[in-house]
């Protein structure tokens, strides 16, 4: 059922017939694939699209020219000289109407269209310069980028600046008095009028919602940076937007079902948009940012957010197509993440909420990326990368066509890796690695990662050989060391260390997939595949210490020290517990989890893998059925600190915490451990093999 679903949204011919209109309800059955309905609304958006439709060679007009640059202007501002508001609710949704023509450009991949419209009047008035911020906070968040985030965060503080200003000046053309600023400009006397100003003047509430939702998109740009400093600067803005939106929520609430006689439709799916963003946001917190919370008193409500992001995608505001967006990542993060929990539960939701948004906007790059990651979270990989190169090449010559390119490149080559796809993962890998997309050293060592799976030994030492240097230089040009980098950087001092002796040891590109959580996403094939490699691998280690203790049978204090292969044989392990509960056999991979924990001591480099390994082990007792121990399990899992993609690990616990907290599933009492599973029985003694956890 998904698949036909995801084939229906995929299913667009690049021919389309136009049939006029007053309203699509007049549309035959039986064209719904073929044909595409244009309302008079559509008509005059496209007729009036026509006037930035130039050749840069048939016009020597500069204005023409910055049509073709994708650079997103920073303008200055003049405080003093910023315009004042004094609009009311109509006029304001009159004059806004090319930001909501703005908006959708952008989300029908028409960009350059869109900025043309946000630039043109983005020094006068803060929602055209939010409309700019926007531009660049999506270019941010598809590169990560460090100039990229640069350029997103100010130009977003300089729309705070623009609106504040907007409210200074709106203040001062009215007097002194701040009464006019809050409540508009009524004169006293009449009963219509009093009501009118018991509420904060439009113009100030639509200001306050620019100023918030600036501030709310600089503290996802920090979100998405992986370190402290990051986390607490995401707070601060964090608490900047929950203000405004607080104050506004308060207005909103106290005018009751009359809100649009005293609000313009764009403030008001501002406010829904952002306090619905607000509500997703707290709630998805890893558990080491909820003191956040606590200190600032914040409460969180799930459904509120969901409710309201449905209210706002469903109306007529600027921010109903983002609100459809926002709800469609959303539940592609928590299906992506932990899909062992929420794919089965949301996976209906997320295709309606997708459904919904590509009728609106069809051949959206956005939301066909988003298809392609829902198809993945389906085992349908096929169609993933199908879905992958149709987002690619709706923004063809477009402002995102670069960073939407790079963007699906990397998937498609994850996506090859899950299919066990090495020399394909290799090429694309490589492009990625030549275009200096996000992380060059990440990109590398996956080459030589997917050459290893070929065997393919010295190809992959020499791609190995680079990453360091490409690290360094990575800090060098960018200032910044990803936070995959690091685990990077302690590999290859391990395979260095060895001499590239033990390689048969290491499987990196399966460890890439099982830090990624991506072998829930493989079809039964290409499981039993990696099974197998993983066999193979452990039965070396095993038959290496067969050797070394024959050896210590024969000769007396031996000048080779002794054998140490706990920290290989417990990454294999844990690859091996994976593959198996994806295979949906969670009770063979008991003993191998068992074993893990059991030697946790002997784990001094790889400390990744310690609350990894209590994330799968209550993956199999969730699966088992002790969901109780499961919530105990990653609970323990939280407690860790200071590893290899500890941040990524914490969304994930926290999601699978939060499930447990809907469900009302309680801990279990102390005494019951894990280590209780492990039986002998009956026998004396357990067999070598079951301690060894190679078979």
């Amino acid at each position: 059922m998904a698949d036909d679903h995801f084939d229906d949204i995929l299913d667009h011919d690049d021919e389309y017939y136009e049939v006029y209109g007053s309203d699509t309800c007049d549309q035959p059955t039986g064209y719904s694939e073929y044909v595409r309905y244009v309302t008079s609304e559509d008509r005059d958006r496209e007729r009036k699209s026509r006037e930035y439709e130039y050749s840069i060679e048939e016009s020597e007009d500069d204005s023409i020219k910055d049509f073709y640059d994708d650079a997103i202007p920073i303008p200055s501002i003049h405080g003093p000289s910023v315009p004042s508001n004094n609009l009311d609710p109509r006029q304001q949704e009159e004059a806004d109407h090319p930001i909501r023509e703005g908006m959708r450009y952008l989300l029908d991949n028409k960009f350059m269209r869109a900025k043309a419209i946000f630039q043109s009047n983005a020094s006068n008035d803060p929602l055209y310069s939010l409309g700019l911020g926007i531009m660049a906070f999506v270019r941010a968040i598809m590169t990560h980028h460090p100039q990229h985030i640069d350029i997103a965060v100010r130009s977003l503080k300089t729309t705070i600046v623009l609106a504040q200003a907007q409210m200074d000046n709106s203040q001062r053309k009215k007097g002194t008095n701040s009464f006019s600023q809050y409540f508009g400009d009524y004169p006293l006397g009449g009963k219509d009028i009093q009501e009118k100003a018991e509420f904060l003047a439009n113009s100030t509430l639509r200001a306050h919602v620019i100023k918030a939702e600036s501030s709310l998109l600089i503290s996802l740009l920090h979100l998405s940076q992986d370190s402290l400093v990051n986390y607490i600067k995401c707070g601060l803005h964090l608490r900047r937007a929950y203000k405004s939106y607080n104050l506004v929520w308060q207005e909103y609430k106290r005018m009751g079902q009359e809100y649009t006689k005293f609000m313009d439709r764009d403030t008001v799916s501002g406010i829904q948009f952002g306090i619905g963003v607000v509500q997703l946001l707290l709630s998805s917190f890893p558990r080491s940012m909820h003191q956040i919370n606590q200190v600032l008193g914040w409460k969180h409500d799930k459904e509120l957010g969901i409710a309201l992001l449905k209210l706002c995608a469903e109306g007529y505001g600027m921010r109903s197509c983002l609100a459809s967006l926002i709800m469609v990542a959303y539940y592609t993060v928590l299906t992506s993440f932990a899909p062992q929990l929420y794919t089965r539960d949301l996976i209906e939701s997320a295709m309606e909420c997708l459904n919904e948004a590509q009728k609106q906007h069809p051949r959206s790059c956005f939301f066909l990326f988003f298809a392609a990651q829902l198809s993945r979270n389906t085992r349908n990989i096929p169609l993933s990368n199908q879905a992958f190169q149709l987002a690619a090449e709706a923004s063809k010559g477009e402002w995102a066509e670069q960073s939407m390119k790079h963007l699906t490149d990397h998937e498609v080559a994850l996506n090859d890796c899950i299919q066990l796809n090495w020399e394909a993962a290799s090429a694309e890998f490589t492009k990625l690695e030549q275009k200096g997309y996000w992380s060059p050293a990440f990109s590398k060592y996956m080459v030589g990662a997917c050459h290893e799976m070929l065997g393919q030994r010295t190809e992959a030492i020499l791609a190995f050989a680079e990453v360091s240097q490409l690290i360094q230089r990575n800090v060098m040009v960018k200032q910044q060391l990803f936070y995959v980098d690091a685990y990077l950087q302690r590999k290859i001092t391990q395979y260095q260390q060895d001499g590239y002796q033990h390689m048969d040891l290491y499987l990196p590109a399966l460890e890439i997939l099982l830090i990624w959580n991506a072998m829930s996403f493989m079809e039964t094939d290409s499981l039993l595949a990696c099974l197998n490699i993983v066999q193979h691998a452990l039965d070396m280690i095993y038959e290496r210490e067969k050797v070394e203790h024959g050896l210590r049978m024969k000769e007396l204090i031996p000048k080779a020290s002794p054998p140490n292969y706990s920290a290989h044989r417990a990454v294999l392990l844990l690859l091996k517990a994976s593959i198996l509960n994806s295979l949906g056999k969670p009770e063979e991979s008991v003993t191998h989890l068992n074993w893990v924990l059991d030697h946790k001591h002997l784990l001094k480099q790889d400390q990744w893998v310690v609350p990894f390994t209590y994330w799968e082990a209550g993956i199999t007792c969730w699966q088992i059925g002790d969901r109780s121990k499961s919530k105990q399990l990653w609970e323990q899992a939280a407690t860790y600190r200071q590893y290899d993609f500890e941040h990524r690990l914490s969304i994930r616990l926290h999601m699978a915490l939060h499930k447990c907290d809907d469900l009302k599933i309680l801990c279990p009492p102390p005494a019951q451990t894990l280590s209780h599973n492990l039986s002998n029985n009956g026998r004396k003694r357990l067999p070598l093999v079951i301690f060894q956890g190679d078979k």
